[in-house]
C-alpha cells in the first residue's frame, strides 16, 4: 500500500506524503481508511440532502458527518481500529438514510456515484478501497481537485468547530445541511471552475457561522474571556495535563479533581481556558505547562502526571519515551495503545476517575520554566479597551496591528514568526489566536500606553474574535472597507482548522493575507495565480523585506 496525503502544511518536499508513513507519523493504513469514511459521506449526504427536501431529519446521521469530517482532521486519530468502526457504522447509516428517504417516497434520479452503492464487510476490502479512493481528491482535472480539496479541507476546519458547539448544546441544521449538500457538491463533475472557487468562499462564509456559533457556546457556558495572567510554573502537587479543544471536557475535569489533591495544568491549544471567568473558581486550576503541540514529546516527559488529549494534535511517541502508559484520549481523538475515555451518557460527564487515580500515584510536575504570560483579548474585552485603542491610532502611538494567528509547528522555518515578532517596530500590536502565539508569547514585547503589544484572542477558532475585533474598528473608523484599516495579516498554518479560518477570512473580504512558512500542497498553480489576482494571497519571504513591505 501507499498514502498520497497533502491536507496539512508538512506535506513531504512540499508536494504530499507518500509510501508507508506520513511526516505527522499517520500509516498508509490509516489514511486509506480515513478517505475511504469520507468517500462514504458523500454517499450519505447524497441520500439526507434529497430526504431533507421531503423533511427528512436525521439527527444521528447529522453527528456522524461531523464527527467523522473531524477525526479526520490531522494528528487526530491515529486508530485503524477506530476507522475500521467509523466505516462499518458509516454502511449503516447509508442503509437508514436510504430506506428513511424512500419510505418518504423519495427516488434518486441522474444521481450516480459510487459513494452509494460500494459494500464490503472486509477490512481488507476497506483498505484496498482506501487506497484506490486515494487521497488526491477524486476530480477529472488538477483545478478541480485542488478547489474541491480547498473545499474539503475547509469542511473538516468547519466540522471541528461545530463539534465543540455541539458538544455544548448549541447545533444548527443550517450548518448541517451546508456541509451535506457540499460534500454532494464536490462529486458534480457538472461545476464549472467559477462555480467551484463559489463553493470555496460559500464554506468561508459558513465558516464564519460556524465560528460565531462556537463563540455564542462558550461564551454562554463559560462567559466572556477577560484579561488574565496566567502562570507557567508548577506546584507541589500531582498534575493531570490537558490539550486539545474541548473545553466541555476541561469542565468535566475540573469538577471531578476538585478535593482530590491532583492539580490540572494547560496544555497548547488549552491555554485559553484560563481566561474564562467560569474556569476561575478553581483553585487546582493551577497553570500552563509547556508549548505548542510539536514539542510534546520532551514536555510530557518531565510533566510526570497523566495527559489528555481532548482533540488533535496528537504527536506520536518515540520509542525513547515511557509516558505511553499516561495518556489519555477522548471524543475523536484517538491512538494506538492509548487508553480512549468513553462519550457522555445522556448529558452527564464524562468519567475521568482513571486518570485521577493515576495522577494520585504520580510526581508533581518538573518544572521547565516560570513567570507568567497574559492573555483573554477577545472581542468582548477588547471593545472595552476600543476607546484606549482608536485614540492610540488616531495619535500615532500605534501605527499598525498584524494578525499573527494560526498553527505552530515543527519547521525550522517557522522562527521566522519570532523573529518577526521582535523586529517589529515598537509602535505596532500583534493580534493572535491559536497555537501560532507559542512562538513569540513569552517574548518581553512591552506595552503602548498600557496596551500590551501582544494581544492573545485565544484558541484557533477565536481568530472570530480577531475578525469581529477589525469589523468594529472599521465601523469606529468610519471606513468603506475593512482593508482600509491599519492592520496586516500574516498568518501562520498547519492543518485543516487554519484552512477554514482563512476561507473565512476571504469570504469577509480581507486581502492581501500572507501565508506561510509554505502554501499549502493542495493548491494547483492555476488555483494559486487566482487566489493572488483575486484576493492579494501571498506566501511569506524573509523578515526584513516582509515587515518593510508590510509598512509601507
Amino acid at each position: 500500500m501507499s498514502m498520497f496525503c497533502y491536507q496539512c502544511q508538512e506535506a513531504a518536499k512540499g508536494i504530499a506524503c507518500q509510501g508507508s508513513k506520513g511526516v505527522c507519523g499517520v500509516t498508509d493504513k490509516v489514511i486509506h481508511l480515513q478517505d475511504l469514511s469520507v468517500y462514504l459521506l458523500k454517499g450519505i449526504s447524497i441520500y439526507s440532502t434529497q430526504a431533507r427536501k421531503l423533511g427528512v431529519e436525521d439527527d444521528d446521521v447529522n453527528k456522524f458527518v461531523i464527527e467523522t469530517l473531524f477525526k479526520t482532521i490531522t494528528n487526530a486519530n491515529f486508530s485503524a481500529d477506530d476507522f475500521v468502526g467509523t466505516i462499518r457504522e458509516a454502511l449503516k447509516l447509508r442503509e437508514k438514510m436510504k430506506l428513511a428517504f424512500e419510505k418518504a417516497g423519495g427516488k434518486l434520479t441522474g444521481i450516480i456515484h459510487d459513494s452509494l452503492s460500494w459494500y464490503s464487510d472486509s477490512v481488507h476490502e476497506f483498505y484496498t478501497k482506501g487506497e484506490a479512493i486515494n487521497g488526491k481528491i477524486d476530480a477529472n482535472d488538477e483545478d478541480t481537485r485542488s478547489l474541491r480539496a480547498l473545499t474539503l479541507y475547509g469542511l473538516k476546519g468547519l466540522a471541528a468547530y461545530q463539534e465543540h458547539a455541539l458538544q455544548l448544546g448549541f447545533k444548527s441544521d443550517t450548518l448541517n445541511a451546508f456541509v451535506q449538500n457540499t460534500l454532494v457538491a464536490i462529486t458534480n463533475d457538472e461545476l464549472t471552475t467559477d462555480e467551484n472557487i463559489a463553493l470555496v468562499l460559500e464554506t468561508g462564509k459558513y465558516g464564519v457561522e460556524v465560528m460565531a456559533l462556537l463563540d455564542k457556546a462558550n461564551t454562554t457556558r463559560y462567559g466572556n474571556p477577560e484579561i488574565t495572567k496566567v502562570n507557567i510554573g508548577v506546584g507541589t502537587n500531582p498534575g493531570i495535563l490537558i490539550s486539545g479543544h474541548d473545553l466541555r471536557d476541561m469542565e468535566d475535569l475540573l469538577n471531578q479533581t476538585q478535593g482530590t489533591g491532583v492539580d490540572v495544568y494547560t496544555h497548547s491549544e488549552m491555554l485559553p481556558a484560563h481566561y474564562y471567568p467560569a474556569f476561575k473558581k478553581y483553585k487546582h486550576f493551577v497553570g500552563n505547562y509547556g508549548n505548542a503541540w510539536w514539542k510534546q514529546n520532551e514536555e510530557f516527559e518531565s510533566f510526570n502526571g497523566p495527559v489528555l488529549f481532548t482533540t488533535n494534535c496528537i504527536v506520536p511517541p518515540k520509542k525513547s519515551n515511557n509516558y505511553s502508559n499516561r495518556i489519555y484520549t477522548t471524543g475523536v481523538s484517538g491512538y494506538p495503545g492509548f487508553k480512549h475515555i468513553a462519550e457522555r451518557e445522556n448529558g452527564g460527564m464524562k468519567d475521568f476517575s482513571e486518570i485521577i487515580e493515576q495522577a494520585k500515584k504520580c510526581a508533581s510536575p518538573v518544572q521547565i520554566e516560570s513567570g507568567e504570560i497574559i492573555g483573554g483579548f477577545a472581542h468582548n474585552q477588547v471593545m472595552q479597551l476600543a476607546d484606549k485603542i482608536v485614540e492610540a491610532v488616531k495619535s500615532g502611538a500605534i501605527r499598525k496591528f498584524f494578525v499573527m494567528a494560526g498553527c505552530d509547528g515543527r519547521m525550522k522555518s517557522r522562527n521566522y514568526y519570532t523573529e518577526f515578532a521582535e523586529k517589529l517596530p515598537k509602535d505596532t500590536v500583534i493580534l493572535t489566536a491559536g497555537c501560532a502565539k507559542y512562538r513569540y508569547n513569552k517574548l518581553q514585547l512591552g506595552d503602548i500606553g498600557g496596551i500590551p503589544r501582544m494581544l492573545d484572542a485565544g484558541q484557533c477558532n477565536d481568530s472570530y474574535s480577531l475578525a469581529v475585533i477589525a469589523l468594529k474598528l472599521k465601523e469606529v473608523f468610519e471606513l468603506n472597507n475593512i482593508n482600509e484599516l491599519p492592520i496586516a495579516y500574516n498568518i501562520a498554518w498547519y492543518e485543516q482548522k487554519a484552512v477554514i479560518v482563512l476561507l473565512a477570512l476571504l469570504y469577509l473580504g480581507v486581502k492581501n493575507i500572507h501565508l506561510g512558512p509554505t502554501l499549502p500542497a493542495f493548491l494547483s498553480p492555476n488555483v494559486v495565480k487566482v487566489l493572488v489576482e483575486n484576493f492579494g494571497i501571498a506566501g511569506i519571504n524573509t523578515v526584513d523585506d516582509d515587515i518593510k513591505l508590510f509598512l509601507q
